[in-house]
Parts: structure tokens; sequence; C-alpha cells
């Protein structure tokens, strides 16, 4: 019989939150329902078979991913925090719909992170003959291990992998629903591609340059909102959305490089939103680019009524940062006002402006 010690071995955590990756089919009636961790680890016996130790610890119960809210955001963050210093890395089993949402929003919520948070899911059940979920669970697990020359984390960020990409989770958005290639990271490189060899590109990969202890920042704030511009919109539809009690900060989907139509009207809801505090950052409806509201006359409007730039950020990783600024700083809007202008874990780019 084969004997491995497990001293000096590499020690994940999986943690299993749901989603299709973690459902099989029931024996009796044929559906598609959550497995237990005994069930789903059957499914997977090679991860326990190798040379890196892995231990699954899963949500009780656990949750569909249309179901995530910020308290399961903070959940994973304090799983993550807690066991910081018994493992060398962690993958968190995570639903494909709000998957970009809980990556990013780890993000922003572990800050100084020095270990490998590799968030990963399926399109088709673990218990699926042709599931995509053993090749995507077995490859994040290796780079939730991985380690370089110097035996430092290889990526100490947290991720998204998905079929052959490893991803920065805050630069991330689910693309398609059908196929294996569930994500893309429209407006940054993936930070590895996944073949015979894992590739990683060093230089896209954030490292921590000081030795601080890793922090969490478990306050959320819900009192955001998304509003999406369209030829037609009209003012009760917008002002019903500025009008929406507490609101706090507000996502504007915009056109283009960050253009909205120049109604007059709309120029005078938005002046009068941000006149009584709320914050309001423009985020361009294309998946690939960046605002720039000197670029064109329309969107002269938008500087004038005091809407912020969000450049290249993804809506999901501006919504959650949002959720994680006012909810650590509930009673200082122009830290907020800053660090949503500041990339704070390389989720966007600011053009140079020299």
């Amino acid at each position: 019989m084969y004997r491995f010690s497990f001293v000096g071995m590499k020690r994940i955590l999986v943690i299993l939150t749901g989603g299709t990756i973690c459902m099989v089919r029931h024996p009796q009636s044929g559906a598609l329902c959550p497995a237990d961790v005994e069930t789903f680890k059957a499914y997977v016996p090679e991860i326990f078979a190798g040379d890196i130790r892995v231990e699954m610890l899963p949500f009780n119960p656990l949750i569909d991913s249309s179901d995530i809210s910020p308290e399961n955001w903070v959940k994973m963050a304090t799983t993550v925090a807690d066991h910081y210093a018994n493992y060398d890395g962690f993958v968190i089993l995570h639903g494909t719909d709000t998957m970009s949402y809980s990556a990013s929003a780890l993000s922003f919520m572990l800050e100084n992170l020095a270990k490998p948070v590799v968030f990963t899911g399926a399109q088709l059940p673990v218990g699926v003959l042709r599931s995509d979920a053993k090749e995507n669970l077995l490859t994040a697990i290796e780079i939730a291990a991985a380690t370089n020359a110097a035996g430092k984390a290889m990526v100490p960020e947290v991720t998204v992998f998905f079929e052959d990409s490893l991803f920065r989770a805050n630069r991330t958005t689910k693309k398609n629903a059908e196929r294996f290639e569930a994500f893309d990271s429209f407006n940054y490189p993936s930070l590895a591609k996944a073949g015979v060899h894992i590739q990683y590109r060093t230089n896209c990969i954030r490292y921590p340059h000081d030795n601080f202890p890793l922090f969490t920042h478990l306050h959320t704030c819900t009192d955001v909102a998304v509003l999406k511009l369209f030829p037609g919109i009209n003012e009760t539809v917008v002002r019903a959305v500025l009008d929406t009690p507490n609101l706090r900060g507000l996502v504007l989907e915009t056109y283009g490089s960050g253009n909205a139509p120049s109604a007059h009207w709309l120029y005078q809801a938005l002046k009068q939103a941000t006149d009584k505090g709320i914050i309001i950052v423009n985020k361009t409806q294309c998946s690939m680019g960046s605002v720039d509201m000197g670029q064109y006359e329309v969107a002269q409007n938008l500087l004038k009524a005091g809407v912020l730039s969000g450049y290249d950020i993804t809506t999901e990783a501006l919504l959650t940062k949002m959720m994680t600024l006012f909810g650590e700083n509930p009673d200082n809007p122009e830290k907020v006002k800053h660090l949503l202008q500041t990339p704070i874990a390389g989720e966007m780019t600011i053009p140079y402006q020299g």
C-alpha cells in the first residue's frame, strides 16, 4: 500500500457554499439535489490521493447562488480568516450566477491577503457524467497550493478559475450560461492559463508589499442601486430610483465611454441627488473599455452633476465595493468617494494623466 506523510504537504481548505457544482442526482427520483459532503467526496476521490492535503468544510445548508446575500459574503470571509493560519490556500465552491459578485466582495473584505482564495464552480453538477466540476476543482486546488521559487504563494489574491483560465476575481463577469467557458475578464488579462502545465503571468498578479496581518472588513451596506440608461428612459423611472429611501450609492450604467442623454431633467435629477449626498458612479454598459467623461459633450452634464468615474470597473466589483465602503465608513462619505476613485484591490485601471 502506498504511504505518504503529511509533513511539509500543502494544506488546502475547500469551502462548499453550494451551487451547481455541489449537486448530484437523487438515487430514487433522479432529480438534482444538493450533495452532503461525504457524497460529494465520493465523486472526487482524486483530490485526496495526491501530494496536497485537502480538507472540506460545507456551509449548512448549502446555498443556491441566486440566494447569495452580503451576510453570506461575511460568512465566507470569516471562514477564511478563522482558518487562515492553518492552511496554505483556500478554494470556495460557489454557484456561477453570482460568483463574480461574491468573489469581488471578498477581494475587498480580505485586506493584506497573502494566500490564494480561488473561487470555482461548474456548469454541470458533479454527479453528471460530462460535468466540468472535477477539472475545475482539481486545477483550483493546484493553483491554491502553488508556490514560487521563494516558497511564497504563486497567486496571493482572490481569483476565479473556470475551464482553463484564472482571473482576478474583481475583474470577472459571467458571460455564458451554456458553455464551459462561463467567465471572462474583459479589461484585464488572465492571471494563468491551464493546459498540460499551468502557465502563470506573474507580471499581472498582485503581490503583497508588506508583511501585514490579514484584516477583514465585515460590515456591508445594501443601500445601493443600479440604474441602466436606455433610449426612451423617462424622468419618472429615474426619480423613482433616486428617491429610494436611504439610498447612499448608485451605479449609473451609461453608453459607450460614459455618455448619457443630454435632457436637462436628467442633469437636474442627478445633480439634486448628489447635492443631498448620494454618491453616483458612472459605469459603461460596454463589456470592454473605460469611462471617459471628458471625451464627448453629452458626458459633460454628468461631470457637472457631480457624477464620479468608474473607469473600467465591472458592475459586480463596483456594487460590492460600494457596499463594503459604505458599511465600513458609514459617517465618512468623503472617504468613500476617495476610495471609489482609487484602486484598492486591483479592480480598475486609472489612465495616466501626466
